[in-house]
């Protein structure tokens, strides 16, 4: 392995983040804070406990899966769709890296950033609501699998996307309200029981349940089936990312 090459596109990456600090980093946990004082106080009002956690503290799992999967997706797109859109793609392609290795500097970087802003907003929660991590260990293999899975997932939205316009359908259009409707503000046992059927078939509420639990020992669904969903989508990101270098999708044409 060219570990040069890897370390060079994952430093580079990196910088990218430091030079936008306000954007990668202060934005989305000045937002994240709007949605603790938002929610915590007009809802958390009327809603006091669910599963005998406070309502602030049941949203935080949800708070920072929200930013989690929105940042890793938008930091590993913009990264891979710049050098397609500059034309500084092919200078990359035809130096002596791997794709693997591409894949590797591009999406680890990602994946760090994101990781990096769930900390923080971790700890800015913890100003807000009393919080406490019943399972660390969980919540950390929840937090690496979700950002690199996603990070791929951006990777791929990256690679496809020949607009900066496509780099937001996904995002904003499919991701955010299902992570909205996948029962990050609230239990699904508090809908009818049509609609928590209906929610079943939402991927998100299973990486929102798999994840609090690991705070507060409170699930919507068993963890082995939260823990399922992530590998199964992570395969199949990895396969779809084999795929577009094996047959050059939107990269060599």
């Amino acid at each position: 392995m060219n570990i040069q090459a890897v370390k060079a596109i994952y430093l580079f990456e990196m910088s990218r983040a430091w030079r936008t600090l306000f954007q990668s980093i202060v934005s989305p946990v000045l937002s994240t804070s709007l949605y603790f004082i938002v929610f915590g106080s007009a809802i958390g009002s009327r809603i006091t406990e669910i599963g005998g956690v406070s309502y602030g503290s049941f949203i935080v799992p949800g708070l920072v899966m929200l930013s989690l999967l929105t940042q890793s997706i938008a930091n590993a797109s913009f990264g891979i769709f710049f050098p397609k859109f500059t034309g500084s793609i092919y200078e990359l392609l035809s130096a002596p890296v791997s794709y693997f290795e591409i894949v590797l500097g591009y999406v680890g970087a990602a994946a760090t950033k994101s990781m990096i802003l769930g900390f923080i907003i971790l700890a800015t929660a913890g100003f807000f609501v009393p919080l406490q991590i019943l399972h660390p260990l969980w919540m950390l293999l929840f937090l690496v699998l979700t950002s690199i899975t996603f990070s791929l997932f951006g990777f791929i939205i990256g690679v496809w996307a020949d607009g900066f316009e496509k780099l937001q359908i996904i995002p904003l259009l499919i991701i955010t309200p299902l992570v909205f409707l996948g029962g990050s503000f609230y239990s699904i046992d508090m809908l009818p029981p049509f609609w928590q059927n209906v929610t079943l078939f939402n991927p998100v509420l299973y990486l929102v349940s798999g994840f609090r639990w690991s705070f507060y020992e409170i699930a919507d669904v068993s963890l082995v089936t939260s823990l399922s969903m992530i590998v199964g989508f992570l395969v199949a990101c990895m396969i779809t990312v084999w795929w577009i270098f094996k047959t050059g999708y939107q990269v060599k044409n």
